[in-house]
């Protein structure tokens, strides 16, 4: 294996919250292609109610939900793990072309292959509306949660 997503299975309690971590980071970045390349060539999904299968899908599902979903930020924080699998919690705050705000809460179920990409990804996520001044994420939107911004835990949610 020459292309390996770090960290891979088997995973600790350490490397399973890298892993989440850095998934929310690439999701943070919101460039569809960065994040698919964390996917196996044929992985499988299910979003909600839609079923995608492989990168290019993953790449055109992402373009879109971040076209409808603006100034998109996301929290994850790890669930459970074992030694191939990890299950995250997570919620995010974005707004339509409206301005209407929302805070989408949801839970991942992830299953790896041996390099490290992600094989399976089951979501579930329900929507909330949200006044303007209910939002609790706030950093910059180019980047990266900052390490000192609080988690999911520590905002109560």
């Amino acid at each position: 294996m020459t292309n390996l997503r770090l960290p891979i299975p088997p995973f600790t309690a350490e490397t399973a919250t890298q892993k989440v971590r850095a998934a929310e980071d690439g999701w943070n970045g919101r460039d569809p292609s960065r994040v698919a390349s964390a996917y196996t060539a044929d992985s499988a999904w299910r979003n909600r109610d839609v079923f995608i299968t492989g990168r290019d899908a993953i790449t055109a599902f992402l373009a879109d939900k971040w076209t409808r979903e603006q100034d998109y930020r996301l929290i994850k924080e790890l669930w459970a793990f074992t030694d191939d699998r990890i299950a995250v919690r997570f919620a995010y705050e974005w707004h339509d072309d409206a301005g209407n705000w929302f805070r989408s809460y949801g839970n991942e179920n992830w299953a790896f292959a041996a390099d490290g990409l992600m094989r399976e990804r089951h979501a579930s996520i329900n929507d909330v509306a949200i006044t303007p001044d209910e939002r609790l994420f706030h950093w910059d939107r180019a980047g990266v949660r900052p390490a000192d911004h609080p988690g999911l835990s520590d905002l109560g949610l």
